[in-house]
């Protein structure tokens, strides 16, 4: 590999979480911690609900309603993304990342310490 991948952490965000802001946070805080180590291996960490948290808070009640924002920004956002790290948990969104990424043909990986080192510095 020779030029740094954009890629995906997908993991529970939402899930088990039955609505508890508390328990949300941990979740995200978990994701959050999986970005130092792709980082480190020259790559660039994306987490889905950075870039669909701002959506979601921009848009009306009804929209935000009409479709899952959430999943919906997650499949376009992987059409740009290079592979997926697939933390552990129960998550239908995750799984969801999965199988789209697996349609892509992009690499899915269940452990950072996988995922190949950029040679760009």
């Amino acid at each position: 590999m020779t030029t740094p991948q954009l890629i995906l952490i997908a993991g529970p965000y939402r899930s088990g979480t039955n609505g508890d802001e508390a328990a949300i946070a941990r979740n995200l805080e978990r994701l959050e911690e999986a970005a130092a180590p792709i980082y480190r291996l020259g790559h660039v960490p994306m987490i889905g609900e950075w870039v669909a948290l701002p959506v979601l808070s921009g848009l009306t009640e009804q929209e935000s309603e009409s479709e899952d924002v959430m999943y919906e920004t997650a499949s376009r956002l992987l059409r740009h993304c290079d592979a997926v790290l697939r933390l552990p948990g129960e998550s239908a969104g995750a799984d969801s990342d999965v199988r789209i990424a697996t349609e892509l043909g992009l690499p899915v990986y269940f452990d950072a310490d996988d995922i190949p080192a950029s040679q760009t510095p």
